[in-house]
């Protein structure tokens, strides 16, 4: 089966639509799926649930979707750095799944294993385990947890075989394969495509089993996250 695509927008026809399910790679900006951001923002798919560590930045990574308004609802752990997200959230006009990060990389990672559940201690006695169903073990509350099974998965790589093998770069493997495994369709982005055979069997990150879509993004923009400092007179 030919798995790679000629472009991002070629590899999101026929699997997106409104009101879906979905999970992006990425953390901070690094291992961001650029180009399937773009594309999906393209698409005009609207009334999203997007699954992810965070949301990007203002104009830069699901900054472009919320800022086409395409995004009702984020499921993600952090959500700072981006003034449209706290605008929207503060108007009533983006819902907020809030989750603490273990918590958000356990039940994706629950999803593509096949675990309907599970349970944990984080949040117990917080905002994040009203409603939910806790349990005691060896004297110690724990809250139940569902897995995340998002309709489709966009997902960032360095490299690619034609099978779908994975290769990440250093920490922009974060959220990704994860994401990658909990999908019903992934779509991957890599900067190299291989033929199948090249990679060292022991070198692969995730099987190609995993992967459904791949199109290739040879020059990603790559943000850099950089610390500045304001000096302060007296100091």
């Amino acid at each position: 089966m030919n798995k790679i695509y000629p472009s991002a927008v070629k590899a999101l026809e026929g699997i997106v639509r409104d009101g879906q399910l979905m999970a992006v790679g990425g953390f901070g900006l690094c291992g961001i799926p650029e180009a399937l951001i773009d594309a999906l923002r393209d698409s005009g798919a609207k009334g999203l649930t997007v699954i992810s560590n965070n949301a990007g930045v203002d104009g830069f990574g699901l900054g472009k979707l919320l800022e086409t308004r395409q995004i009702t609802k984020m499921i993600s752990s952090y959500v700072g750095e981006n003034k449209e997200f706290e605008r929207q959230y503060l108007a009533g006009e983006l819902q907020l799944e809030f989750t603490p990060q273990g918590t958000l990389a356990e039940k994706l990672r629950a999803g593509g294993a096949g675990i309907p559940a599970f349970y944990t201690r984080t949040g117990v006695g917080t905002l994040v385990a009203e409603g939910k169903e806790t349990r005691e073990f060896d004297g110690h509350v724990y809250v139940m947890e569902h897995a995340l099974l998002p309709e489709v998965s966009l997902v960032k790589a360095w490299k690619a075989d034609k099978s779908g093998n994975l290769i990440f770069r250093r920490t922009a493997r974060n959220f990704n394969p994860a994401v990658a495994m909990a999908g019903k369709i992934t779509v991957v982005e890599v900067e190299e495509i291989v033929e199948t055979g090249t990679f060292d069997p022991d070198a692969v990150h995730l099987p190609g089993i995993y992967v459904h879509r791949i199109v290739l993004n040879a020059h990603p923009e790559k943000r850099i996250e950089k610390r500045t400092i304001t000096e302060k007179a007296g100091v």
